[in-house]
Formats: structure tokens, sequence, C-alpha cells
């Protein structure tokens, strides 16, 4: 069977994007982390009155030359001073009201109180102190775009709307099952010839950490009707299955026969690690069949799973950069190549592979600590010190 390039991969996998999953509503103390569904809409301005930034004392601009009364105080959620005349002033708190006539709030470590007179030691100019009405936002001002993620400072700006419950983008789901006779589970005895699950445990991992729901459905061995079984029911409860093994030209790949039955988008593409992989959708959910290798399941994982998790959820997670190659690089297989890098930011980015293994892809040691792998394009060549390539990062680097 002749693999198709990435690059066609790619097209037809973003051909083939699902929509949103729709919204829900969630309470604002569970919405850290969630996208937001709908726009947020300011109601009303804020301040919807002038207020004042500091404790002072509120005055008109042109008294300040003046002898001044003060007539009162309004502290904080109080406004029983709502007006002040020519030669009058009202002490003012933060976030308290200017009152009406009032165009300046002098700070009170610039005045001297006698009595009930207002002298001003230090001038300010016309307005200072005094918060205009909309500065922080205006009525009909969109404050949060929908598509937003909602971090800190969304959920203060929502609160201080006094918005309780807000409109979220429901997460996806994605399954990971193991497959194949050889793999044994973490409790299990351990026989010579035999290899320790880590693909479930890693891409579960991997998934939870970009941020999308992640069952890990442990291992099926290589019986047919049991990994049938296992992805039919996956399929109810999950958006996407993933499975790992089982997708080459082995006697005993099955997972190939089972998701068949389904419409296959594509089997096989031209990349190193990863050439096996097989996407294929079941309706409105996809199973995605990945290499056994780890180093492989894990980063095809983050090419086509991530992608498809991404446009369910109407977030990006992933970052497509450039970076500067700290060291010479020689590419010595043909296919499209991921390689893992370490990676930093010093007036630019720059990676470099120091201290990471060449050989298969089963070194999943590689990607200890690691936030990113270069894209290398088809071809034999070599990348002399200082080129720019293309990195995918998926942790945050800076």
């Amino acid at each position: 069977m002749a693999h198709i390039s990435f690059e066609k991969s790619i097209k037809i996998l973003n051909e083939n994007l699902p929509r949103c999953k729709g919204s829900e509503k969630v309470f604002l103390s569970d919405s850290l982390n969630r996208v937001l569904a709908k726009d947020i809409i300011a109601k009303y301005d804020n301040p919807y009155m002038p207020t004042a930034s500091m404790d002072g004392y509120a005055i008109k601009y042109e008294d300040l030359n003046k002898e001044i009364k003060i007539i009162g105080a309004n502290p904080a959620g109080s406004f029983e001073y709502d007006e002040i005349n020519e030669g009058e002033a009202v002490k003012t708190y933060t976030g308290s009201f200017m009152p009406k006539g009032a165009d300046t709030l002098v700070p009170i470590e610039n005045v001297e109180v006698k009595g009930d007179k207002l002298i001003v030691k230090e001038k300010v100019e016309k307005g200072y102190a005094v918060r205009p009405v909309g500065e922080d936002f205006k009525k009909g001002e969109v404050l949060i775009e929908e598509g937003s993620l909602l971090k800190a400072g969304e959920i203060g700006v929502l609160a201080s709307l006094g918005i309780p419950v807000v409109d979220v983008v429901k997460k996806p789901t994605v399954s990971i099952l193991a497959t194949g006779e050889e793999i044994v589970d973490l409790d299990e005895e351990y026989n010579l010839g035999q290899i320790r699950s880590s693909n479930n445990y890693t891409l579960t991992a991997l998934a939870k950490s970009l941020g999308f729901n992640a069952i890990n459905l442990g291992i099926a061995g290589d019986k047919k009707d049991e990994i049938k079984s296992k992805i039919l029911d996956a399929l109810k409860n999950s958006d996407i299955v993933v499975t790992t093994g089982g997708v080459s030209v082995g006697d005993f790949d099955f997972v190939k026969e089972i998701t068949g039955e389904f419409e296959v988008l594509f089997h096989g593409v031209n990349i190193k690690p990863g050439q096996w992989i097989m996407i294929a959708k079941a309706g409105e959910k996809y199973v995605v069949s990945l290499p056994g290798f780890p180093y492989s399941s894990f980063v095809t994982f983050l090419v086509y799973v991530a992608p498809i998790l991404e446009s369910l959820e109407n977030r990006k997670v992933l970052k497509k950069i450039k970076a500067k190659l700290k060291h010479k690089f020689i590419k010595k297989f043909k296919k499209y190549q991921f390689v893992a890098v370490n990676i930093e930011y010093e007036n630019g980015f720059f990676v470099d592979t120091f201290d990471k293994k060449q050989g298969s892809s089963g070194i999943l040691t590689n990607l200890i600590n690691n936030k990113a792998l270069m894209c290398l394009s088809e071809g034999l060549y070599e990348l002399e010190e200082g080129s720019e390539v293309d990195v995918l990062v998926y942790e945050r680097v800076i």
C-alpha cells in the first residue's frame, strides 16, 4: 500500500475536522480553563458614575485657590452627599461616587484639615484621581469574545458582572486502548519477551495535560472480538477512540480490519515516526489507530489526534513556530520527520538535540522534560547551525 504524503494527510484531516460540541452551563467557580461559548457583552457602563480612585476630597477644580469648607464624607458604598456647591468639599474614599459638581479629587496627603476647613498644600490637575464613566468598559462593549479560554482575569471580569453561571463549550473526551498480546499491564506478571504497557498511560496523561478529558481503557490483547467490543463501547461515551498497535501489516494486526468497517480517511503516511497511522470516521466520531512504538504513538497523537480535539472544543493548544538550530543536523531519513528537541527562548527561539538519543521509534525517554518537536520536510539533507526550522510546541516554553 502506497503511503500518502504528510501534507496530503493534513489536508484530508483538515477537511474532516468536526464542529465544536455545543455548549453547557457551569458554575463560575468551575469555569477555569474552559472555552467561552457566547460573547460576554456589557449591560452597563463601568463605572456608571464618576468614581474616586483613591482616598481624598472631592472638590471643584476652580476652588483650588479658595477657602474650601468640608460638608461631610461619603464612605465607599454610601452616597449621602450627592452634590456640592462652590467652595465645598466632601471627603471621598476609594470606590465612592463623586458628588455632582465635583470634578477633581485632592489626595489626603496633599491637604491639611483645620476644623471644617480644607487647605490644599499641593495642587493637582483637573480631573485628578477621578475615574470617568465607562473607564473600565462601556455598555454594549464585547468584554470577552466567544472562543476565549477562561483564565483568572476573565473569571474576575465575569464575577464583577455578577455572572454566577457561564456558557462554555462542552469538553471532548478521548479514550485510549492499547492492543497486543505482548503487552502486559503494570500489575501483571512480566515474562521474557513481553512489554510493559506504557502507551495507554502516556497518551491519557498527554491528553489531560493538553486540557482534554481522557479515559484509559487498558489493554485488549490481540483478540479481534474483544478489540471491536471495546472500541464500539468506547464510542458511546467518547468523541475519539485511540488505539495503539495493530495497524501495520503483521499477521495479528486486527485493528485495521475493525476500523475498516468505518469510513477510513487514510492509512499510511510517509512520516517518521508513525507511518502506519490510520484515521477513520464513525459517524460524527473518530477512531484513530496509532503505531505501537511509544515515541511513534506520542508524536502521532500530537499531530493527528490533538487537532481533532482542538476542533471539538474550538481552541488551539499546539503552536507551530519558527526556531533556529543551535548545531548542524544531518537528516538521515527520507520521510517527513519529527524530532524531539530541547527548546529555549533568548531573543528568539532556539532548538537542539543535545542529550537526545538517536535510534528507533521506541525511545520514550527522549520525551522526558520535552516540550517540542522539530518538523523536517521529506528528503535527505544537512541543516547548518543557525538554520531556521519549523517546531511544534505542545507545552509552555516561556
